[in-house]
């Protein structure tokens, strides 16, 4: 077996890796995280990663001939990790040294692992941090700090926990609770814990904390008198959302109080919303003929600053890819996400220029994130895709009365909840009905809670069953003849 293997050839004890993450903590904890050279980076992979050295040679690319990123090609989950071992695609061509691992399911169902060390938590801490510090005043609260991630190894709840320990081993009063997903605990600790402390975070993803917040309301918590703060991740919500939640929470200033995260379980956290980029989105998104032009769509992307020392972003055909270490580095690693970047200058003056100043903020640039529109549908945190629905209308009592066309969609209700819509083209001859809808719900939910573990962890059970729409074949709205069909929308 492999893990026997590792276990013979090589030492189970390192003292100088145990100096390196001593000497790197020690770096995040006064102030001075290692600046990210990425050309630098390629080169260690190049020499010390076995899968990108095979990469590199399959592309035709002398690595000591590489002057400029432009040069080197792009990564992605297709083209690299799903062609080499995981110890391959590691420093060293192991996993030594990667003490944790965190997964995210793939279009199969089938997680994809992504090993790291403690030491590739520095940067996700900072981002913590800067969320913590400069939007919730943490360094002079008291802090109770809610995880209401699921934990597990999905990266959300175990990785946040992580980097607020950072934060409280730096020194900021924060005390960390982890509930996880368990709404009744959840409330059972702020409502023991809450009155020891200045204010109250609330960890998670977006619907789900909106979930809480509501069976709150519904308990009699009194929820402003807990100083209500809330960290958001995996969802791109609208500024009514926001404001609506802020109602119902309490919260001071939405601009303050409610910062939300873009990260991904390949890398963790790759920026966030600060109070400059929050009063910045709420300004554009009142004021669609400035948006418009300037994302070139007309949603409203989440808009976060990034710090390149860490995380080195670019926009390749309305596309982002990024670059970072970790215990799977990764060079220019196109994450498919639909974005862009703006520099921080450019954006203010943009801003001021429309009469409308959005006052001092980190000096850092900004990326919008879209998401992936075209491939998958994100539901309290969960990566919804085609290929798992389409599962769920293959079984015999259901295919013979569908065409296998379909539009999965993340809606929100008219109380601000999200919910999961699945709109179904019926077989020619076949009439709907409330009886057919029922059962494709139910197989398309069975499916997913089957294929997907990020929905059969993410999602609560009361949402797991999706909203189901049956239309006629070569309906012009969702599934008109003769055009290329998209099976998502956002």
């Amino acid at each position: 077996m492999r893990v026997a293997r590792i276990a013979e050839e090589e030492p189970m004890f390192d003292a100088e890796s145990g100096m390196r993450v001593s000497a790197g903590m020690r770096d995040f904890y006064t102030g001075r995280l290692p600046a990210l050279d990425p050309l630098e980076l390629f080169r260690r992979m190049a020499a010390g990663v076995p899968a990108y050295a095979d990469f590199l040679r399959g592309h035709g690319i002398e690595a000591g001939a590489v002057r400029s990123l432009s040069e080197i090609p792009l990564m992605t989950k297709i083209n690299y990790h799903s062609r080499y071992d995981l110890p391959q695609r590691c420093h060293g061509g192991t996993l030594s040294g990667c003490d944790m691992v965190a997964v995210s399911s793939g279009s199969s169902g089938r997680p994809t692992v992504w090993p790291r060390s403690v030491l590739d938590e520095r940067a996700v801490a900072a981002r913590f941090e800067q969320v913590f510090a400069d939007g919730f005043r943490a360094a002079e609260r008291g802090t109770l700090a809610v995880v209401c991630f699921a934990l597990g190894n999905w990266v959300g709840g175990m990785y946040t926990t992580a980097a607020c320990r950072h934060l409280t081993a730096k020194g900021y009063p924060i005390t960390v609770a982890t509930p996880g997903n368990d709404v009744a605990e959840i409330l059972r600790v702020v409502g023991e814990l809450g009155p020891l402390f200045d204010q109250v975070v609330l960890l998670g993803y977006p619907p789900f904390v909106k979930n809480v917040i509501d069976a709150g309301i519904a308990a009699g918590v009194d929820w402003p008198a807990y100083k209500i703060k809330i960290v958001l991740a995996g969802e791109v919500f609208s500024e009514a959302w926001r404001d609506l939640v802020a109602a119902r929470a309490g919260l001071h200033d939405p601009a303050t109080d409610a910062a939300s995260l873009y990260g991904t379980a390949d890398a963790g956290v790759l920026g966030n919303e600060t109070p400059l980029s929050v009063r910045i989105r709420r300004f554009l998104a009142d004021r669609p003929e400035i948006a418009v032009p300037l994302f070139g769509d007309a949603r409203l992307p989440t808009l976060v600053q990034y710090d390149p020392a860490t995380r080195f972003f670019e926009t390749v055909d309305g596309t982002l890819a990024f670059t970072g270490d970790g215990g799977v580095p990764l060079m220019r690693y196109h994450i498919a996400d639909e974005g862009g970047l703006i520099g921080r200058a450019e954006l203010v003056t943009l801003c001021r220029d429309h009469g409308f100043d959005p006052g001092d903020g980190p000096d850092l640039p900004f990326v919008y994130v879209f998401g992936r529109s075209l491939f998958t549908v994100s539901f309290f945190g969960a990566n919804i895709y085609p290929e798992n629905v389409t599962v769920g209308l293959e079984r015999p009592h259901i295919a013979a009365r569908v065409t296998g066309k379909f539009v999965v969609r993340s809606i929100e209700d008219a109380d601000r909840d999200r919910r999961l819509s699945v709109v179904v083209e019926l077989a020619p001859g076949v009439t709907g009905s409330a009886e057919l809808a029922a059962a494709v719900a139910e197989s398309i939910r069975t499916e997913l809670v089957r294929l997907n573990s990020e929905f059969a962890h993410y999602v609560p059970a009361g949402y797991q069953l999706p909203e189901v729409e049956l239309r006629a074949p070569g309906d012009p709205e969702y599934f008109p003849p003769g055009v290329k069909h998209r099976y998502t929308r956002p």
